[in-house]
């Protein structure tokens, strides 16, 4: 006997929506509600509406008896991929009403129009490449991470004169110059070299993937200002050592992700060339240059389109026909050559900057060069329904990005440690689970800090004050002792969640080593060799051996069990026979709560629970204190 929801209609019950969230093209959805018998309808609707277009009405058949309500059902095959939209209509005694959208994806009686119900519809032929999310990811800061040499000024064609710090302890500069700017030309010399060196320790992280920020030649030490697209930095190394890196990372079973800035390139730039220190004639120096018709001039050569104003990020016109032919049609494009050399897949900077057909010939060309190669989109909500530019875009449909940086997780842990209820955290994942296709789903970037974020130690630890500090104090803060134990405390705890959750678990070089700071460039500090914090670096180590040998934490279900407790978080994975319950206790309280099993095993700390008598296993989580349960067996 099906188990039927409580409400009218609740979008996340297979007894009244199946498939489970986004549906495939050419598929039939199959719909039922179930309202009180009481209520008196005589007739219900399913009204369907792609996105843009006008609705359409799919009677309902009464199929019959359902206890206290009566079983009402319809079917909808969506013809192709794209962003529908569903409610019900249901006419009583006292005049029509509407089924619309509640809180968790519970139906909402309404006497007008209400929040529709989302259905996500994606192409079932395209599969995005899953060694992606079925392993944990290393977020590289090239210039910060690790330097095998000290650092020289490079030369050559388009190089400008850059301040180098000797010592790798230096803040980095963050005071404005004489005119007012903060340049970002200070370098610390990171290398890809380095980077090689340190194989060893990514091995002991268990990483699968190196994702780079830009490594190409740029004036900036973020290298978002792109110099030259098929020119590693000289500061980095050279395309040998790239080449080398790949290799040798593929024979650990490592693949390497680049930074792809495809919305902008830098004012000091082979194509632009502002400051005119390439030998090429840019479209800055005259309107011959063939690259100029990349760039939108409101008025020649000073008055330019730029990214968020900042004239030294002019942005192209992507949908510019040579320069998609550069960027990824041709046979030695940007997006193919550096898959060639080495390469596994692109993250792309600002996607939804970037057209939805600019997206699309980009992963045509990844998957033509490699049938596996990634392409992941920087979003920072929901990608399934994003509007940018009051355009709705097409990301899961299929063909063109293959993940995004999961933004949404990141904010809903930070929000959860800081005081908020375990119920939010379960709906904000719920949310997405029920919007994205299962394959995207289990591919996102997991994330708890990016170099666009506060360092999530600090986040964890520091006052609301603190964020008031002048900008010479953010720069040279510490978490004091007591808020520092407490910052490391939460940080294990997000740093659970994340490697729990489907997707893959990606750490922001140096989270895992305790480095703190503020707001950029407080978040891009030097890796502190040497000076790690020990605690928290074998913390992580034993994190992530637990999730690279857990198939159930990789590929397992997710199902959320709250309302038992705000402050207690409770989630289990399962595959097959095999079942993990996580427990996060986020208060400064402990909680108890009960476990269905015989036996249980936290894999954190190989502490076990025994059963002592057929109702199951009581559990204490101790204050800020999360266990993830190997369980075994269950109660009566």
């Amino acid at each position: 006997m099906k188990s039927i929801p409580e409400c009218l209609f609740h979008s996340r019950s297979l007894a009244c929506k199946k498939p489970y969230g986004a549906a495939p093209a050419g598929k039939k959805v199959e719909f039922a509600a179930y309202p009180r018998r009481e209520q008196g309808i005589s007739r219900m609707t399913l009204w369907v509406e792609e996105d843009g277009q006008q609705a359409e009405a799919y009677p309902m058949r009464w199929f019959g008896l359902a206890g206290a309500r009566d079983e009402y059902g319809a079917s909808f095959t969506p013809p192709h991929a794209g962003l529908y939209w569903y409610w019900f209509t249901f006419d009583t005694a006292d005049g029509p009403r509407f089924c619309a959208r509640g809180y968790g994806g519970r139906c909402e009686v309404l006497d007008s129009m209400g929040d529709r119900f989302q259905l996500t519809v994606y192409d079932p032929s395209y599969r995005p490449p899953r060694w992606f999310g079925e392993g944990i990811t290393y977020n590289i800061f090239p210039d910060r991470f690790c330097r095998d040499r000290d650092p020289v000024q490079p030369e050559g064609e388009g190089i400008a004169p850059r301040v180098l710090h000797e010592n790798w302890d230096d803040l980095p500069v963050y005071r404005p110059d004489e005119h007012g700017e903060i340049l970002n030309n200070d370098f610390f010399g990171g290398t890809l070299r380095g980077v090689l060196s340190k194989l060893d320790y990514f091995e002991s992280l268990h990483v699968r993937t190196l994702y780079f920020n830009p490594i190409f030649q740029a004036y900036s030490n973020h290298r978002y200002d792109t110099g030259d697209y098929k020119r590693i930095d000289p500061l980095l190394g050279n395309e040998e050592d790239f080449k080398t890196l790949c290799s040798e990372a593929a024979k650990r079973g490592m693949r390497v992700v680049l930074d792809g800035v495809f919305n902008h390139t830098g004012y000091d730039s082979r194509y632009f060339n502002g400051r005119g220190r390439y030998d090429s004639l840019g479209a800055h120096q005259s309107k011959d240059s063939p690259y100029c018709p990349w760039y939108e001039f409101s008025e020649w050569p000073d008055q330019y389109g730029s990214w968020w104003g900042i004239y030294t990020l002019p942005q192209v016109n992507e949908r510019n026909p040579d320069y998609q032919s550069f960027i990824f049609r041709d046979a030695d494009s940007v997006v193919r050559r550096w898959l060639r050399l080495g390469a596994s897949g692109w993250r792309l900077d600002v996607a939804d900057e970037l057209p939805d057909d600019f997206i699309a010939g980009l992963n045509v060309a990844a998957k033509q060069e490699k049938p596996d190669a990634l392409v992941i989109g920087e979003v920072w909500e929901d990608a399934s329904n994003k509007i940018a530019y009051s355009e709705r875009r097409r990301y899961f449909g299929g063909g063109e990005l293959d993940s995004v940086m999961n933004y949404p997780l990141r904010d809903a842990i930070l929000a959860y440690l800081n005081g908020g209820t375990a119920e939010h955290f379960a709906e904000t994942m719920e949310t997405l689970r029920e919007n994205y296709p299962r394959d995207v789903f289990y591919n996102l970037m997991n994330i708890i800090g990016t170099h666009d974020t506060a360092r999530a130690l600090t986040v964890l630890g520091v006052m609301s004050e603190d964020w008031k500090k002048s900008r010479d104090e953010r720069a040279h803060y510490e978490l004091p002792p007591d808020r520092l134990e407490t910052a490391k405390r939460r940080l294990r705890l997000a740093a659970v969640i994340q490697f729990t959750m489907p997707g893959s678990p990606t750490i922001y070089y140096g989270d895992e080593a305790g480095r703190q700071g503020f707001e950029d460039p407080f978040n891009r500090r030097t890796y502190p060799w040497g000076a790690e914090d020990r605690e928290i670096l074998a913390f992580y180590r034993r994190l992530c051996e637990v999730r690279a040998d857990s198939e159930t934490l990789i590929r397992g279900e997710l199902r959320f069990d709250t309302g038992e407790n705000d402050a207690l978080l409770r989630y289990e994975r399962t595959l097959g026979r095999s079942r993990i319950i996580v427990l996060v206790n986020r208060s400064r309280q402990e909680v108890r709560t009960g476990v269905n099993a015989l036996y249980a095993l936290d894999l954190l700390t190989q502490r076990e629970f025994d059963c002592e008598d057929s109702s199951g296993i009581e559990i204490t989580v101790p204050a800020e204190t999360a266990y993830l349960l190997q369980c075994f067996g269950s109660a009566e």
